[in-house]
């Protein structure tokens, strides 16, 4: 059997598995997972093309743009969070290496103790966590931290961003919040980012959990990768 093919086939179960576990649980499924991941978060990101469109007549010429690079400040931000909204955001000091057991001790220092105090019926209920494969997160210091907790860790499908709730709906949301401001600190990326979690609609959250499901449905279906 060829690796990609391995793959396939092993994505393929794991897509089975989450819809089964949602056709017995229902709501009470989805309502006890926690995901997250790190994202970089920059002094400055230009405007999308949408968000930089301006009003012109018809006959007027377009204006010229130069392209421009991210600002070179940058804060990477470890997110964690429920159908209910944000349960942890972690900006990572500078020039600290996110290895095994640095996410590690997030997660016990950070994470837990947030749970604790945002979500404590989540620690009776049951934790299901889910992250995606980098070598960080799977690494056994982490693995065995979750265990401990009796955190049921859910597996995420390899190569498939398009089916991670941070990747196709908390990061891009937050950025857009960002795009065009200029930051001239570290402290301003930190707080801008929080400010921009804090604008983000509560009801998108569930909104975000049942594209999930769906975008997961449309892959078991068409037998490979959900396509916008």
């Amino acid at each position: 059997m060829s690796l990609i093919l391995e793959i396939v086939n092993i994505n393929t179960d794991i897509r089975k598995n989450f819809l089964r576990r949602f056709q017995t649980e229902q709501n009470d499924f989805l309502g006890r997972i926690i995901t997250g991941d790190e994202t970089w978060v920059y002094s400055w990101d230009p405007e999308t093309k949408r968000q930089s469109a301006e009003w012109r007549d018809f006959d007027e010429p377009r204006p010229e743009k130069v392209r421009r690079k991210q600002g070179a400040l940058k804060v990477m931000h470890m997110i964690f969070f429920d159908m209910n909204g944000v349960i942890l955001r972690w900006p990572v000091p500078i020039g600290t290496t996110i290895n095994a057991q640095y996410y590690k001790k997030v997660l016990q220092d950070k994470l837990r103790p947030a749970i604790r105090k945002k979500r404590p019926g989540l620690l009776e209920s049951g934790i299901l966590f889910r992250h995606d494969n980098a070598p960080v997160h799977t690494a056994r210091a982490v693995t065995d931290v979750l265990a401990g907790y009796k955190w049921e860790l859910l597996e995420h499908p390899r190569y498939s961003p398009d089916l991670a709730p941070y990747d196709f709906h908390l990061f891009p949301k937050m950025k857009e919040h960002l795009r065009g401001q200029r930051f001239e600190t570290e402290e301003d990326i930190i707080q801008a980012t929080k400010v921009a979690i804090k604008n983000l609609d509560k009801c998108s959250y569930v909104t975000a959990f049942k594209d999930w499901l769906q975008r997961i449905e449309k892959c078991a279906n068409n037998g490979g990768c959900y396509v916008e």
